[in-house]
């Protein structure tokens, strides 16, 4: 399995942080493989070489776990879409980078791609702290009046279903780079004109975003 970032709670002790990442290895490996229901605990402690106790020290319950593994990931590609968006004001520019980037990592990293989609992490809830860059995007186009009203409630439950629903389709579908374009072009406009932005401004967006694709 490739690396990836673990996070590990401040007050474990290094024994306990060391069989949680175990476990959370070995959890990430099998989601990879089948959904979160059909993968048994004691498959988990199994490949991660601890005991089954030790499952229940660090997760209340199977969700929880893929919740977890899940968190891993999407902080990966958190830190990648705030890279990209480093240098970027824009706000509708800000936002459409973020598909842009969830696109890139699904062609890149399948596997990983698929572990995200399956964990089922808490990943839609404005409250959550890694959509903190998308409200604060939304807020600032709300304010500035590129996009509509509606954005206000609903606008990061709708974004980041796009981004799932496209990030999706490009690891079923394993497209080439012209189809993949395609694919990212129709739904940043369709994206960003359901937010309200203007079709001219959404269609120039997702043109510029491709050619970096």
């Amino acid at each position: 399995m490739a690396s990836h970032p673990v996070l590990l709670p401040p007050t474990l002790s290094p024994r306990a942080a060391r069989t949680r990442s175990a476990l959370i290895a070995a959890g990430f490996e099998l989601l990879a493989e089948k959904p979160i229901d059909a993968i048994p605990i004691d498959e988990v402690v199994a490949r991660a070489g601890v005991a089954k106790g030790s499952f229940f020290n660090h997760f209340s319950d199977k969700p929880a776990f893929a919740s977890a593994i899940g968190d891993e990931v999407r902080l990966e590609l958190e830190g990648r879409i705030s890279a990209a968006n480093a240098e970027v004001a824009d706000p509708l520019l800000r936002i459409a980078g973020g598909m842009r980037t969830g696109a890139v990592f699904a062609l890149a990293e399948p596997k990983r791609t698929i572990v995200l989609l399956r964990s089922h992490a808490s990943s839609t809830l404005s409250s959550h702290p890694l959509n903190r860059g998308l409200v604060h995007d939304l807020a600032v186009a709300l304010g500035a009046g590129l996009v509509r009203e509606e954005a206000r409630d609903g606008g990061v439950l709708y974004w980041l279903g796009l981004c799932q629903i496209l990030m999706a389709n490009l690891v079923e579908q394993r497209p080439g780079n012209d189809a993949a374009r395609t694919a990212l072009h129709a739904m940043l406009v369709l994206g960003l004109t359901g937010l309200g932005a203007a079709p001219t401004r959404a269609r120039a967006i997702a043109e510029e975003a491709c050619l970096r694709l």
